[in-house]
């Protein structure tokens, strides 16, 4: 069976990576079992800790220099409603803490912020997205967790230890909740990074097989999924920077502007590795073209030389019964002679104009 061409084959194995499940469509993973409720805390200027049930948030809102620090990890409805009643939100803003979301978001309450955004964690090859939701109080934070999403423990120990900063607010402590995001963000790069230089060495070496080309296109496509989550986060931050909102002082501004700058960092560091694997399929098009043309090149080259033989055999197999040089003495060797001069004078040309 002849073999298929290499740029066919390419393209075979890309029409197949198109017809499989991408990140876009694949399942969210079911969370761990553990519990709903991570933590939750107040702090008195930063400093005093103190452990509140979700049934005595309300006790505690609206105390001076209090700060209340509510995270969970899957709620159920039960779960978020009890804590949203206790923080005395609006219908509006459980509707939309219990809703699903697909993209990152803001949502100004007038006295809560809503804010969106989708975590992106890497395992084996592929990427999972979870949500992480900050509603941002004037003296309470809610976070609320969901899919593949790791936890903010970092951010709340460190903040622990700093109880000036912590004492500056829930606006504050969100915006160091973002920069966290974007550390995981960096983190997800770099694993779809060292997958792209797996993919551009295996094309340098030996070229990509079938299996290989479909994992590329699906790398491809996970990352544009990827760009198209982690971008808008940008402009969100921007808005909290620059536009006034309630639960925002003015001194926390400028850390969402650090944060913005940061996700627009990582986001064109995305856009790159997409552009690379793009060029590594390009090239690899274009490697499968050079060597299908460099094998038609053979295959005529030889196929002209074997040309020479055959017409000359045939011309004498034709059975004539005059034919002077079949009484010939010399009449063999003299053609064996011309017909080998002539196939080397062609191999000769075809070798010295690279074709064999």
């Amino acid at each position: 069976m002849a073999a298929k061409p290499r740029t066919e084959s390419l393209r075979d194995a890309a029409a197949n990576a198109l017809s499989e499940p991408d990140a876009d469509t694949i399942a969210p993973p079911v969370p761990a079992p553990g519990p709903e409720v991570i933590a939750s805390a107040a702090y008195i200027k930063g400093r005093d800790k103190v452990e509140v049930p979700l049934s005595e948030l309300g006790a505690h809102l609206g105390k001076r220099d209090s700060l209340l620090w509510v995270g969970l990890k899957d709620p159920t409805p039960e779960t978020l409603a009890l804590a949203a009643g206790q923080l005395g939100l609006a219908p509006q803003v459980i509707e939309e803490l219990q809703a699903p979301h697909r993209r990152p978001k803001i949502l100004d309450f007038g006295s809560e912020v809503l804010v969106v955004a989708i975590t992106v964690e890497v395992a084996g090859d592929r990427p999972a997205f979870g949500e992480t939701q900050l509603l941002i109080g004037d003296d309470f934070l809610l976070t609320v967790r969901r899919g593949a999403t790791a936890n903010h423990h970092e951010v709340r120990s460190r903040l622990e230890k700093l109880p000036a900063q912590l004492a500056r607010g829930a606006d504050f402590v969100a915006s160091e909740l973002l920069d966290l995001l974007i550390d995981r963000y960096v983190a997800a790069a770099r694993q779809f990074e060292a997958g792209v230089e797996a993919v551009e060495q295996k094309l340098m070496l030996r070229g990509l097989n079938n299996a290989e080309i479909r994992k590329l296109y699906r790398l491809r496509r996970d990352l544009l999924r990827t760009h198209t989550l982690v971008a808008p986060l940008a402009e969100i931050c921007r808005r909290l920077s620059r536009v006034e909102m309630h639960p925002i002082d003015a001194q926390s501004r400028p850390y969402y502007g650090e944060v913005a700058d940061r996700v627009l960092r990582v986001d064109e560091l995305f856009n790159s590795l997409r552009e690379a694997l793009a060029f590594a399929f390009e090239a690899g098009l274009m490697i499968g073209q050079a060597q299908q043309t460099d094998t038609t090149r053979r295959l005529a080259a030889w196929a002209a030389i074997l040309a020479v033989p055959t017409a000359i055999a045939g011309v004498y197999g034709m059975n004539f019964k005059v034919m002077p040089e079949l009484e010939w003495t010399f009449g063999y060797p003299v053609v064996m002679a011309v017909m080998f001069g002539i196939c080397g004078a062609l191999y000769r040309g075809f070798r010295k104009a690279g074709w064999l």
